[in-house]
């Protein structure tokens, strides 16, 4: 049996296999992303209030400690195309 868990592949990615690309573990956890006053958060920032942030979600593997970050959102991705 061929295992092909963490090849770089199109949509092979920790987001949606929940397998880790650089040491094949599999112990995956997913943390959303928030906005918070004054810009705390895990977010990206477009505008000068709360209301302009955009929601980055991190996925973490416990294994090795790797990380990815996705923005889950189409509308956000084209509202930070806008702003930058």
């Amino acid at each position: 049996m061929n295992d092909t868990r963490g090849k770089k592949e199109v949509g092979c990615y920790m987001k949606n296999l929940k397998v880790c690309p650089k040491c094949n573990g599999i112990d995956i956890i997913r943390i959303p992303g928030k906005a918070g006053a004054y810009g705390t958060g895990n977010n990206i920032m477009t505008g000068s209030t709360i209301f302009s942030a955009v929601k980055v979600t991190r996925y973490l593997c416990c294994d090795c400690g790797y990380t990815e970050e996705w923005i889950d959102n189409k509308e956000d991705i084209n509202k930070l195309r806008k702003s930058f």
